[in-house]
């Protein structure tokens, strides 16, 4: 088997590593609400992976924006890219839901009024059973 058809995790850690350390000011605004359980004691990953139909030689992946494995909850913001993306947002979403995940989308405009934003992340926490 080639190099190049190997599972490559170190690539995808990579990737989200990047994303982490170039994170958009929406990302940075919210991710200080978010962490050390700042938020109804939730813990949050922020740009983590997400590994779906994978078998030995390869996995596809998603990386969330943030992430609560307690809840399998995953909060996307959706900044202007997501206007040239709906196919593919639409995609990875119905994968995600078909994994069991439950996702919420906050678009950056509504990052205006943090505190609404996160009473709707907590009313989305509170609606998933643990």
């Amino acid at each position: 088997m080639s190099q190049s058809k190997k599972f490559d995790i170190k690539g995808i850690k990579k990737h989200a590593q990047d994303l982490r350390n170039n994170m958009t000011e929406s990302e940075k605004l919210l991710w200080r609400e978010l962490k050390g359980r700042k938020l109804s004691g939730s813990k949050f990953l922020r740009q983590h992976y997400i590994l779906y139909k994978g078998n030995l030689t390869r996995y596809n992946y998603f990386i969330a924006d943030f992430y609560c494995y307690a809840r399998k909850a995953v909060i996307e913001l959706d900044g202007p890219i997501h206007d040239t993306s709906v196919e593919y947002d639409q995609f990875r979403d119905s994968e995600l839901q078909e994994l069991g995940f439950h996702i919420l989308h906050i678009k950056n405009e509504e990052l205006s009024n943090i505190k609404e934003v996160l009473c709707k992340i907590i009313l989305f926490l509170n609606r998933i059973s643990k």
